[in-house]
């Protein structure tokens, strides 16, 4: 079943992203690029719900905004 959690993306000085959450407790990711950080959040989103034997996430709504990345 598809949940939807808030990640937080932080771009560090040493050209890094972090990606955090209040919604998944321990929740932290880093990656080279913002996509690769979202891919690495989602994994350990999954792992960590699974290994806090689920948490109460909002479901995914009908419509919502999604903001998206685009490289050009």
């Amino acid at each position: 079943m598809e949940r939807i959690i808030t990640i937080h993306i932080e771009k560090l000085s040493e050209n890094v992203y972090l990606a955090t959450s209040d919604d998944v407790q321990g929740l932290a990711a880093q990656g080279r690029t913002v996509a690769e950080t979202l891919e690495i959040a989602h994994d350990v989103a999954r792992k960590l719900i699974e290994a806090q034997g689920g948490l109460q996430l909002p479901p995914v709504a009908d419509q919502f905004d999604y903001p998206m990345i685009v490289d050009v």
